[in-house]
């Protein structure tokens, strides 16, 4: 073979391989196909992208043949591979969340120029866009059982002692589901009760509105089951499952049951926390909840073998109209709802809607489109808490549930209301708080807490838009706190946390100790804002009034203690004793803390000095029943501080990773 041969079996041989590079397709390879439960991992790798630009996107789905512009959420390529993004390949690790439906990937190419402003979501931030579709996953990811299987577990309370409810998932309803328990005392027999499961689902003709009864925020909710678990003994320790023979049997799980002969109490309160994903998606999800489960998840167990529950006021999920956010929320809770009762009031981003039954002209500004179109029938059917109430909502969806109710733990008697429907003079929420609060036995439960969304009392500026209700919240409730002895009034929304002075009318009062003219010394509610735990939107304190502009924000003396730092709040209670303690996200410690007697004397938290500064907050000597060591108690002053520095970091840092005309 001569040389001009060679030269020219190598140039097509360089032809054909320079060719066959150029023309090579782009792939997504995942692995692995198939998970066993919520939470597990794929990897997902990519490859083959020509000229990447530092927006192209990977779009999550499901189902897996839902539209392009129907995706549950979002990746950017250079955010997720930033080392490999520019040469066109990359992987990215995700966990993903059992929906029971299959997932598929699609990458799309987005440049600058192709930014629609028209599009946004709810930081205003452009919605990628669909048009140039690069490349799609041939195999679909799913899970095993996928509509089989029993998730999202939570507990609850029901109005009897001896009794626990439990609550999941499944993808299906075509046999029945059970829960079976038992005790674990050493002595017990060893039987094991089952319990048949009530089984119920919402449809998409049940949403009131966008984007709930759209095909963007739309999914298939699954099967939602319900089943009691009765006869327990008190304060023991029980193991149980959920499921069926046919179908399968969750994991093991347990909890401690109530009891109603003991004078303790532990319950761990706060609201907004949401949820959040690894995903981007059209509303911003909350990070700060994965800190505030951790922490909670420490001290139950901690707790060993003491009952405790949990109370999240309001703003639980922020759906928002996006069906498969409830289902991030609940799996991401569930190591804490499987272990102890998880209870909840309505908030306005589950309920909210133009159209709903209570909208009073005055309630105009207030009451508009926060629930997505949910109209509370998500939460009502997802959640089932003591009692009976119920509002119809002038559609034909089922009537909203789970407004208003009390129950009785330790020596505490809780109360939740409902600041999204009716609770003027008249009203079946009035006369129930009314006629609850006249009831209580103080003999039995020596405290009353009384739990709401939207604040009565609160110095976060909101511009007065909040100001119609929190009057007639003041004009008509705060009179039926006070005449009967509340001690605590707790309250989500504002997402900050604040305790003020035991108050009425704006006034702050005795705590508990006769003074001068006050012979009784009856001290009035403390308020305390608690929707810290996670949602990371947060409002500035109101300014100076003549100097509404200045970055100065003046504490009045109402208001004892107040903090940007995320976190939740633990109460433990004798009939001697309430103890409410404010954790921080950042370190897992206490940060503000308030006494109250059963007498109603406040011992610590109360006192406000001459210049009205908050210097310190003496440590007292409280001890918590988690495994832990010192209480760090911090200063307002710090704690101000502290918040207003973690909220312009989390700011500055927000900016920084959504500024697409700053990436190279």
């Amino acid at each position: 073979m001569d040389s001009n041969s060679i030269i020219t079996i190598f140039l097509i041989l360089f032809f054909i391989t320079t060719n066959t590079t150029s023309t090579a397709k782009p792939t997504i390879s995942i692995s692995p196909t198939t998970l066993s439960k919520s939470t597990n991992r794929i990897q997902l790798n990519w490859t083959g992208l020509t000229s990447p630009s530092n927006l192209d996107w990977l779009g999550i789905y499901s189902p897996p043949d839902s539209p392009h512009d129907n995706f549950i959420g979002y990746m950017f390529l250079s955010q997720s591979s930033p080392s490999t993004w520019q040469s066109g390949s990359g992987t990215i690790s995700l966990p993903l969340t059992n929906l029971r439906s299959n997932y598929s990937f699609r990458i799309f190419h987005w440049t600058e120029a192709d930014i629609d402003p028209t599009k946004q979501d709810h930081d205003h931030n452009p919605i990628p866009g669909t048009k140039d579709l690069v490349v799609e996953s041939v195999v679909e990811v799913g899970f095993e059982g996928m509509t089989r299987v029993a998730e999202q577990i939570h507990l609850a309370y029901t109005d009897k002692g001896d009794e626990m409810k439990v609550m999941f998932v499944c993808g299906d309803s075509d046999d029945d589901r059970f829960v079976r328990y038992y005790s674990e005392e050493e002595d017990d027999d060893g039987d094991v009760a089952v319990v048949v499961a009530n089984v119920g689902r919402y449809e998409r003709v049940h949403m009131c509105d966008s984007p709930a009864n759209d095909s963007i925020g739309w999914r298939d909710p699954g099967w939602v089951f319900d089943a009691v678990m009765v006869n327990l003994k008190p304060g023991i320790r029980y193991s149980y499952q959920v499921g069926s023979d046919s179908k399968g049997w969750s994991k093991l799980h347990s909890f401690v049951s109530r009891n109603p002969n003991s004078d303790e109490t532990i319950a761990f309160l706060f609201g907004d926390m949401g949820t959040a994903t690894p995903y981007s998606t059209f509303y911003r999800t909350q990070d700060e909840s994965t800190s505030t489960v951790k922490w909670i998840l420490r001290d139950i167990k901690n707790l060993g073998n003491k009952p405790a529950f949990i109370s999240h006021i309001g703003d639980i999920s922020y759906a928002r109209g996006l069906s498969w956010m409830w289902d991030e929320f609940f799996t991401q809770v569930e190591p804490i709802a499987s272990r102890v009762p998880y209870h909840v009031c309505i908030g306005n981003h589950e309920y909210d809607w133009p159209s709903q039954p209570f909208r009073p002209d005055w309630a105009s500004g207030i009451y508009r489109t926060d629930g997505g179109g949910e109209c509370g029938i998500p939460y009502s059917l997802r959640f089932n808490m003591p009692g009976n109430s119920s509002e119809l909502t002038g559609t034909n969806a089922p009537a909203t549930r789970n407004l208003y109710y009390s129950l009785d733990v330790g020596s505490v008697h809780f109360v939740y209301i409902s600041t999204e429907t009716n609770f003027l003079p008249g009203s079946g929420q009035y006369n129930f708080i009314k006629h609850d609060l006249e009831s209580v036995n103080r003999v039995k439960t020596p405290f009353v807490v009384v739990q709401g969304h939207r604040p009565m009392y609160t110095t976060g500026n909101d511009n007065n838009k909040g100001a119609p209700l929190r009057e007639r919240m003041i004009e008509h409730l705060e009179p039926l706190f006070v005449k009967n002895s509340v001690n605590l009034v707790l309250w989500g929304h504002v997402h900050r946390y604040e305790r003020f002075c035991p108050l009425n009318n704006f006034t702050c009062g005795s705590t508990g100790q006769p003074q001068g003219d006050d012979k009784d010394g009856k001290a009035y509610p403390i308020h305390v804002v608690i929707g810290m735990a996670g949602q990371d939107w947060q409002p500035v304190w109101q300014p100076r009034i003549d100097h509404p502009n200045d970055p100065i924000f003046p504490q009045p003396e109402r208001s004892m203690y107040r903090g940007g730092e995320f976190g939740y709040t633990r109460l433990f209670a004798t009939k001697e004793k309430l103890t409410f303690s404010y954790v921080g996200n950042h370190d897992g410690k206490v940060h503000d803390e308030v006494e109250i007697l059963a007498s109603g004397r406040v011992l610590n938290g109360g006192d406000t000095n001459v210049f009205g500064a908050r210097e310190k907050i003496e440590a007292v000597s409280f001890s918590w029943h988690v495994k832990g060591t010192s209480i760090l108690v911090l200063g307002t002053f710090g704690g101000y501080c502290l918040g207003y520095i973690t909220r312009t970091r989390r700011e500055y840092l927000k900016r920084q990773s959504w500024k697409l005309h700053d990436q190279v």
